[in-house]
């Protein structure tokens, strides 16, 4: 059993993923974020492997990239941060990438220098399950949980083979388009979590637009069992780039009250 797996299971409410992007915006400030985002709550953390062409993120997640490609982010280097952050944490800490970066370096090589630094799972974001085959033999191999998207467009033959292949949990997208905060959520997300239902027993996390803590209730009330927030956060760090203190603070803040909301739904757990 993987942190991912056992956490879904013994969580009272419904998990609360937040994204960061490693190195944003310089390698010691991402450090200290990490590690208060996790003291105020996060059951998950989600960490981006900057990329100099982001495709599925939006305006705000792209300049962080940006940010931390100028800081001099590398694999190695965000491999050192998880070590880092293993030495005060045990949640389940998930990798975001695109492939292009794990295929330079070799499959077998990557996974298993990132399992070595303390990571459970792996979400490849522009990786079709069509070409995962290698990608998810060696994450069995070496004990990763491989994450899949899904989205509002996903058809059912597609869903069945992607859930074939997933674990840990799945990744639903509840919105068309990249990354970056909504003020309402699209209605079809309800559709899409009750049409993966069907299909899977897998864990729901849904991510891509959510920012506040109304979006989270009716996401939970309809099956979702946990709830991912990247482009809010990132926000919140570019608008405090000149006063690292007030950044940590405001994020810091930021976390417990969405996470408090999560709390408030133990009982409708999907």
């Amino acid at each position: 059993m993987t942190r991912i797996t056992d956490t879904f299971q013994h969580l009272k409410s419904p998990a609360f993923i937040a994204f960061l992007v490693a190195g944003d915006p310089d390698l010691e400030t991402s450090i200290q974020l990490a590690k208060h985002v996790i003291r105020a709550g996060v059951d998950i953390l989600e960490i981006g492997m900057p990329f100099s062409d982001p495709v599925a993120d939006g305006p705000t997640i792209q300049k962080a990239n940006e940010r931390a490609l100028k800081s001099g982010m590398t694999p190695d280097i965000l491999f050192d941060i998880v070590h880092e952050l293993r030495k005060d944490t045990d949640i389940p800490i998930v990798l975001l990438t695109y492939y292009n970066i794990v295929f330079k370096r070799g499959i077998e090589k990557f996974y298993r220098h990132a399992r070595d630094a303390g990571i459970d799972g792996i979400l490849i974001v522009d990786m079709p399950y069509e070409e995962s085959k290698d990608v998810v033999e060696i994450a069995r191999t070496v004990g990763l949980n491989q994450i899949f998207l899904v989205s509002i467009t996903t058809s059912t033959k597609r869903l069945k083979k992607i859930v074939s292949l997933a674990s840990g949990f799945l990744y639903l997208i509840s919105t068309t388009g990249v990354t970056g905060v909504r003020q309402e959520l699209e209605h079809s997300v309800f559709e899409l979590i009750h049409s993966v239902r069907k299909q899977s027993n897998l864990p729901l996390s849904i991510g891509f637009g959510i920012s506040k803590p109304e979006h989270i209730k009716p996401l939970i009330s309809e099956g979702a069992n946990g709830v991912i927030v990247g482009s809010a956060i990132v926000h919140l760090i570019e608008q405090h780039l000149d006063n690292k203190k007030i950044m940590i603070d405001e994020v810091s803040r930021y976390i417990s009250t969405m996470k408090k909301a999560t709390g408030l739904l133990k009982d409708i757990k999907g």
